[in-house]
């Protein structure tokens, strides 16, 4: 379960962050999650609940857009339609992923004396 390892991430990055601002604790965290990231959302959601405990993220949920992949062609730079053929409709240059693949926190929100 990488979620795992994700969330104890997310937690490290987020308390290095209150640390250096000298924070009393994170009150909210955003993310960006790829559809194609391979990150189950559910997973992450309760690894997250376990590793946040005790922390300066200690009853923080986690915020988060899902990005729908995207792709455009890699020549004319046309949208490619989602679940069409990974070519482009126009010109038959090869399609490329543009979204859909980031897992980004986005946003720290902490309280700071």
């Amino acid at each position: 379960m990488h979620e795992y390892s994700i969330a104890s991430s997310l937690l490290r990055l987020a308390e290095e962050h209150a640390r250096k601002r000298e924070a009393s604790r994170v009150v909210k965290l955003e993310l960006r999650i790829g559809e194609l990231s391979g990150v189950e959302l559910p997973l992450l959601q309760t690894a997250w609940s376990l590793v946040r405990e005790r922390s300066l993220c200690d009853g923080v949920d986690l915020t988060v857009q899902r990005v729908p992949a995207r792709w455009v062609c890699a020549r004319c730079e046309g949208a490619v339609a989602p679940g069409a053929r990974l070519a482009c409709g126009a010109c038959g240059g090869r399609a490329r992923l543009v979204e859909g693949e980031e897992l980004v926190l986005d946003r720290i929100e902490m309280e700071v004396a």
